[in-house]
């Protein structure tokens, strides 16, 4: 292997791990949107449960007002795009159950994205550790 050929190796291993980096930042904001969509149904299904509830809603520095919920069974989401409809508590659990589906699908493409990197990682760790056997002087004795 020749001295460009292994530079560009380097490189090729540099920006693999920058994509497996960035692979498990999106894997790790899709896991927390999961979980967030998961507490909200259970929040919603939690409030249309009593016709009214406490909470503290925040309002900044860590500072919360203590209000209550009347449950009026309607509830404002934010669809995106800046845009927010008004839905009962069944429509937004069924909204919110499809977009966990739709996450679940992100998060299993990610997970099989960084797995074929970190095979293409250790493949190109093997050929660097090659190149570097081959390169060093064999040993006398």
């Amino acid at each position: 292997m020749s001295e460009e050929q292994a530079e560009q190796l380097m490189q090729q291993m540099q920006m693999l791990e920058t994509y497996f980096s960035d692979l498990s930042q999106r894997e790790a904001t899709f896991v927390s949107i999961f979980r967030e969509t998961i507490a909200a149904i259970e929040s919603i299904k939690s409030l249309s449960q009593k016709t009214e509830s406490e909470t503290l809603v925040p309002i900044g520095m860590g500072t919360y007002l203590p209000t209550k919920i009347s449950s009026n069974s309607k509830i404002v989401l934010n669809i995106g795009a800046g845009v927010a409809v008004e839905k009962d508590f069944p429509s937004a659990i069924n909204y919110l159950e499809a977009r966990i589906k739709e996450i679940e699908i992100a998060i299993n493409d990610t997970a099989a994205k960084k797995q074929d990197a970190a095979g293409r990682l250790e493949q190109g760790k093997a050929q660097i550790n090659q190149l570097m056997q081959s390169m060093s002087p064999p040993k006398s004795g």
